[in-house]
């Protein structure tokens, strides 16, 4: 009984280390999805800079027309 208990604890250990094994070769599939993100997230800053860009170039323009009302 002993032994047969044991070899069947060796065989869901052998069992559970194969399938532990197995599942980083799954990662890759997991890789694009990653990769899609940071696209994302160029996309988002880039808008950002872009509309800070903008916001200075109003400033830019508002500050000539009100430095001659001031004199």
């Amino acid at each position: 009984m002993k032994r047969l208990v044991l070899f069947v604890v060796a065989l869901v250990f052998a069992f559970c280390t194969t399938a532990m094994a197995a599942e980083p070769m799954a990662a890759p599939e997991a890789a694009p999805m990653e990769k899609a993100a940071p696209a994302k997230e160029v996309k988002k800053v880039k808008k950002m800079k872009k509309a800070k860009k903008m916001k200075k170039e109003e400033k830019k323009d508002m500050a000539p027309a009100e430095a001659p009302a001031a004199k």
